[in-house]
């Protein structure tokens, strides 16, 4: 029964929640109320017995929304200045948001163990001999590995584009030129001084 009101109840902050990322015009709350999505993801993987998809989304998802939002204050170009000012309007959201994910997880904890303490019971996908996250990497890397390195080199190309598309040229800085440091001649790199006791190079 607890189990039940928990997943409605995650269920649906993460709809709200989604639904106020895309809605919201601040930027700033939209990265917020994209976090609470996450977190709430989260719940439902554990749930769900998928405890390694759990920590996967929170670890990787949240640390990625973190760079998201250095990205997005580099695009935008926000004042840094006015947004250290501003900080105090942002508290009241989110100290929200934090009361949400904590009760988000005191009802995950409660809902996990059973009235006894025990976990509830749950069917494997496999068998119990191995653990979630080799079950995992088993499927991953043997029936989806071609899509996972697809997956990869997407990703790759994504984050070369939005360095590209932050990537300042500014006049004046001084660039490496590979080609000629390699093809630089010893006659072009080291000048030989006969210096006198006593003299400088002057």
């Amino acid at each position: 029964m607890l189990a039940s009101i928990a997943f409605y109840a995650l269920s649906a902050v993460a709809v709200l929640s989604a639904l106020a990322v895309i809605s919201v015009r601040n930027p700033v709350h939209s990265v917020l109320f994209l976090i609470l999505t996450f977190f709430t993801s989260a719940g439902l993987f554990v749930l769900l017995g998928a405890e390694f998809l759990a920590m996967l989304l929170v670890v990787v998802y949240v640390g990625a929304v973190a760079v998201l939002f250095l990205f997005v204050v580099m695009m935008l170009d926000v004042d840094f200045a006015e947004l250290k000012q501003g900080f105090l309007s942002y508290m009241p959201i989110g100290a929200l948001i934090a009361l949400v994910l904590l009760g988000e997880l005191g009802l995950v904890a409660s809902a996990a163990m059973s009235a006894d303490g025990a976990p509830i019971a749950l069917a494997p996908a496999q068998t119990s001999e191995i653990t979630n996250a080799e079950a995992i990497g088993r499927v991953l890397y043997t029936d989806y590995i071609l899509v996972f390195q697809m997956a990869g080199l997407v990703l790759f190309v994504a984050m070369i584009g939005a360095i590209v598309l932050t990537l300042r040229h500014r006049p004046g800085v001084k660039k490496q030129d590979i080609a000629a440091q390699v093809g630089r001649k010893r006659s072009e790199g080291v000048e030989l001084k006969d210096v006198r006791p006593g003299q400088g190079l002057g």
